[in-house]
């Protein structure tokens, strides 16, 4: 099978998995797939997406060995002495001249799975040495792709550009492109250690190359497309500052729902998006769709219950939001540690009747936090720690009751920026947390956690107020918690966290140097909290819009 063939069939196998016709672009990959790097490239990668979305062991092994069966089939494909292994690592001309086009493709496809065994190889085990064998796959693959880059530049002007070169040119940019924009996302602690072996990540270059490719017709356009989709729709609010392109990320969309308008991943991106912009009615209607759509790949369905239950949580829709958080306790892997968490802290928001009728018992729920938590490349996850330290307040015989643990989770996962949208629904928690705070101030015996709770919900209330345009009542908030940092005794995560909050308030003010103060000291002076990367990673984002750190060149 010729490369022109090879690309056809896997564009058609990429239809059929576009159109939810999972298995059978497996059926039309499988039989080539130790003979077409294509093929094998196809094959492997859809078997390490199902493994992501499962993360059954049996689905992460079957990923990692097919992997394994593709790099053998590019490898036989790449020149025999490749660019890689000549030590001068410098791309000359007269090497350049000497590729094949088969060469130059099998270069490309042994990067991309080079890449996912890595990522792939981080979630399988927990020890050092495959951590350490992970990061040594991402090295190697980012060199090819660096490579590769240099021969796409002095390949530029050539006469004969045909179907076959713009397919490495997508390749290309898909590489280059996902490269720089993960490790741009990096803080500065993180990528200095990178740098010194060899990475660095310039946001702006990522995304170029990115658009360059999802604009193209290469089989790669779908997947640079769905990298800035992710990252407008998921990457930017969770490890940013909550500031997502829908514009891009709707525009990026568009051909893919007109040409598939039932393909259960765009429909998924499209429902997200309707939830990023505020319209949840609408987002709930096509999250419904696209598990309507099609029943072979239950994680889809997983993946649309816990973005469905978010949904019913932003409108304080406590039942449905319940309904949800169970399916995902008893039907999906992926972390049963929050699930359970989260299933008993939306019960905590039911009146003492309908909590009769669901037959749980909150108590019971949090104390089995602790034991469903699981690690991750041998460290364990930090949400999941979080819920678990939070959950300990119902482990002795006295349990003392979270307050708000749901409002508090939303923040984690940055849901107030994105009920902000919608000012009705804004007040609505707000009245809710005011609720909380008048009740916990009337109290008449003060427990150990009183300050702590008092200043979370202080927190959750400046966003509230923040979001409504009451940006000195959010200030006054958001200054009480850092005033009484001495008091705070558990939740130590509460004053950086607020002291990145109030920095984006200043931002957003205008009042630059003061912002940068805050996030600063938020960064600088803070150790050993929850969720601490998480905050770093965010700080990144606002010192990077305030234009702070020189930027890297690629």
């Amino acid at each position: 099978m010729d490369l022109k063939c090879a690309l056809e069939e896997c564009s058609m196998a990429l239809n059929l998995f576009l159109n939810n016709k999972f298995s059978e672009a497996l059926e039309l990959l499988r039989p080539w797939s130790k003979d077409s790097m294509y093929h094998a490239l196809g094959y492997s990668t859809i078997l390490v997406m199902q493994a992501a979305m499962t993360f059954e062991q049996q689905d992460i092994q079957m990923g990692i060995s097919t992997m394994k069966e593709a790099l053998q089939t590019c490898q036989r494909f790449r020149k025999r002495s490749t660019v890689v292994e000549s030590l001068s690592n410098l791309v000359s001309k007269q090497s350049v001249d000497q590729l094949s086009e088969e060469e130059m493709h099998a270069e490309i496809c042994y990067a991309e799975c080079l890449l996912q065994k890595a990522a792939l190889t981080f979630v399988q085990d927990e020890n050092m040495i495959n951590f350490i064998k992970g990061g040594l796959k991402i090295r190697t693959s980012y060199q090819i792709y660096k490579e590769c880059y240099q021969v796409l530049q002095m390949t530029q002007g050539n006469k004969s550009k045909n179907e076959t070169y713009h397919q490495f040119e997508g390749g290309v940019k898909l590489g280059i492109g996902a490269f720089n924009l993960m490790l741009s996302l990096l803080p500065g602690r993180i990528l200095r250690l990178l740098e010194f072996i060899g990475f660095s990540g310039n946001r702006e270059l990522g995304l170029c190359q990115l658009r360059e490719g999802a604009s193209g017709s290469s089989l790669r356009a779908i997947l640079c497309t769905f990298t800035l989709l992710v990252y407008h729709t998921y990457v930017s609010l969770i490890l940013g500052t909550g500031e997502a392109n829908l514009q891009e990320a709707d525009s990026l969309l568009e051909p893919y729902l007109q040409k598939f308008p039932n393909g259960s991943i765009i429909l998924f991106y499209a429902a997200r998006i309707d939830t990023l912009k505020g319209n949840f009615e609408q987002a709930q209607l096509r999250f419904q769709e696209c598990i309507a759509a099609q029943q072979e790949w239950k994680q889809i369905h997983h993946l649309c219950y816990w973005e469905l239950m978010w949904c019913f949580t932003f409108q304080q829709n406590w039942l449905q939001a319940y309904r949800y958080a169970d399916l995902l306790s008893k039907e999906s892997r992926w972390s049963k540690a929050i699930y359970v968490f989260q299933k008993a802290a939306i019960l905590c928001m039911l009146p003492e009747d309908d909590l009769k009728k669901t037959g749980e018992d909150i108590v019971s729920l949090f104390r089995q936090v602790d034991s469903l938590k699981q690690r991750i490349a041998g460290k364990s996850i930090p949400t999941e720690k979080f819920a678990v330290r939070k959950a300990r307040r119902y482990a002795s015989s006295q349990p003392v009751k979270l307050i708000l643990p749901v409002l508090e989770m939303m923040y984690v996962w940055n849901g107030f920026a994105v009920v902000g949208k919608r000012a009705d629904i804004t007040e609505n928690l707000l009245v809710t947390i005011e609720k909380e705070e008048t009740a916990l101030q009337n109290e008449t015996s003060h427990n150990e956690y009183y300050m702590d709770d008092a200043c979370m919900l202080q927190l959750l209330k400046g966003l509230c107020l923040k979001h409504l345009g009451r940006l000195m009542q959010a200030e006054l908030c958001f200054s009480k918690v850092i005033q009484s940092e001495k008091q705070i005794k558990y939740d130590n995560y509460l004053v950086p966290f607020t002291l990145y909050e109030l920095g984006l308030l200043y931002k957003q003010q205008d009042e630059k140097e003061k912002a940068i103060r805050y996030i600063e000291t938020a960064k600088n002076n803070y150790k050993e909290y929850s969720m601490e990367s998480r905050l770093h990673f965010r700080i990144h984002a606002a010192l990077d819009s305030l234009k702070v750190s020189p930027a890297s060149t690629p």
